[in-house]
């Protein structure tokens, strides 16, 4: 799809990667890029969708919007996380094939994927077990976007693609200890340590899960690498290829923030799922995706970006 002249709709555009996204759509010079906030148009409300689709008459949705957040945010709103998910998707995909989008990219997750998948992680392994406990009904409320998606290319003949991109990081990212991800929490953390002359940093868990990440900007451009160069039926992975053990990762991030004192596991936290690395071969292949951005690059990057947020305030 050449998408410089496109109207384009992003969801979510206000989000992390949805700035992202919409900066590296600028820079290829789209012009016809809305992306509207949550208060002007409720995804959960299908009439707010329909008007949403009758003023933006889009050609391409990116839809990004989505309730996120840690283990602990999981756990604690399953119910939520489950259902605004999987409305907000569901009903503007119906919406977009109405009013006759000519594609759709839905941003899939990880978490999706069965709790005993063999590393690396193989989209033909997505549908081989049940998601892990702690993060289930996101998994599997995002998963039903790549249901719909590929019913409705049969039925309909509608583009829908769909990317399962791995836990992002990078300035911007959410700092909100209620909801931030592992390496917001930890890098939040160690600050408040230094700050208030703590010797200890507790850490959910025992360390030994292993996870990968993806630099922020360089997820922006798997997205419109796809929404220009992929239109195939099947998901694709989005990520670094790359894993880390939590322990190892709260040592890096000690360090780089300054931090000496001890890190604490408390091992009555859940873990999560223990590995987590994918096989990122179909991105590379179907539309020349490599992740760029170093890990500790992009880790020293988020550092110094938060650093300077915790000086304003």
């Amino acid at each position: 799809m050449t998408i410089a002249d496109a109207r384009i709709l992003v969801t979510g555009g206000s989000g992390f990667l949805g700035r992202r996204v919409i900066a590296r759509l600028a820079a290829i010079g789209c012009t016809q890029v809305r992306a509207p906030r949550s208060s002007e148009y409720d995804l959960r409300d299908p009439a707010a969708v329909a008007r949403l689709l009758a003023d933006s008459r889009p050609e391409l949705v990116i839809h990004l919007a989505a309730v996120v957040g840690g283990i602990g945010a999981n756990r604690e709103r399953p119910g939520e996380f489950f259902y605004d998910n999987l409305m907000m998707g569901a009903q503007l995909m119906e919406q977009a094939r109405l009013h006759g989008v000519a594609k759709f990219v839905a941003t899939g997750t990880i978490c999706s994927y069965p709790s005993e998948t063999p590393v690396p992680f193989r989209e033909t392994d997505l549908w081989n077990g049940y998601p892990e406990e702690t993060n289930a009904p996101y998994g599997i409320a995002k998963k039903m976007l790549l249901v719909q998606g590929q019913a409705y290319r049969k039925q309909y003949g509608f583009n829908a693609i769909h990317l399962l991109p791995v836990n992002l990081f990078g300035p911007g990212d959410n700092f909100d200890p209620r909801s931030a991800h592992v390496i917001p929490s930890l890098i939040t953390k160690c600050f408040d340590a230094i700050e208030s002359g703590a010797r200890e940093v507790v850490v959910w868990g025992d360390g030994t899960p292993t996870r990968e990440f993806l630099y922020v900007d360089d997820a922006a451009e798997a997205v419109v690498l796809a929404a220009e160069r992929y239109d195939g039926a099947e998901p694709v992975n989005v990520g670094s290829g790359q894993e880390i053990a939590i322990r190892d990762l709260a040592a890096l991030i000690a360090r780089l923030t300054g931090f000496t004192g001890a890190l604490v596991w408390d091992a009555t936290r859940p873990n999560g799922q223990q590995r987590r690395r994918l096989d990122t071969s179909r991105a590379e292949t179907a539309f020349g995706f490599q992740a760029r951005t170093g890990f500790e690059d992009g880790l020293q990057r988020m550092i110094a970006w938060y650093r300077e947020e915790r000086a304003r305030v």
